[in-house]
């Protein structure tokens, strides 16, 4: 049996180094959380709570894109936990609008600290500069908001040639 060969691949890719990485940077992470009673899922609760200042039950499951019942079973882990509280809405009864407490304020900030010592540990290689770059790239290609990653600029394939003047020449968009 022969197999075909891979055409247009380049021959570095970053998807097994950025899983390699990200699954380094979890289990440290998990590693440090473990101690203050909290796990990667309640660290994203607590933090979407303080930068939004709190929010609704159902507002929360929105942004963590949960369903509610899972969100309901997160909210009582870290409520049992003195770290949030459910109040009435003055406005709806019927919700309940989260807020973090004191306590769930220091508790974030500790695990804040101790995930930027995972992320020295980790990107030890890195000096501040690469860093910072390394942050922009993946923020960047997050969004994917690159004018050569929009559909619209290549061909209908994608790859940045037009069918109906392909030579046989053309190859992928770079970054794509």
């Amino acid at each position: 049996m022969t197999s075909l060969p891979v055409l247009n691949q380049p021959p570095r890719r970053s998807g097994a180094l950025l899983d390699h990485v990200a699954r380094r940077m979890r289990l440290h992470a998990e590693g440090v959380l473990a101690p203050l009673g909290l796990r990667p899922r309640h660290l994203v609760a607590l933090t979407v709570l303080r930068d939004q200042g709190g929010s609704t039950q159902q507002a929360l499951a929105t942004t963590l894109m949960m369903d509610r019942a899972t969100v309901v079973g997160l909210l009582n882990e870290l409520e049992s936990d003195g770290l949030i509280e459910r109040q009435r809405s003055p406005e709806d009864r019927r919700r309940h609008i989260v807020r973090l407490t004191a306590r769930g304020t220091r508790v974030l900030v500790k695990a804040e600290l101790s995930l930027a010592g995972v992320e020295d540990e980790v990107l030890c290689a890195l000096d501040a500069d690469q860093r910072n770059t390394l942050y922009e790239l993946l923020l960047l290609a997050a969004s994917g908001s690159l004018p050569a990653c929009d559909a619209a600029a290549h061909g209908p394939a994608g790859d940045g040639c037009d069918p109906a003047e392909d030579d046989g020449g053309c190859a992928p968009a770079a970054g794509c």
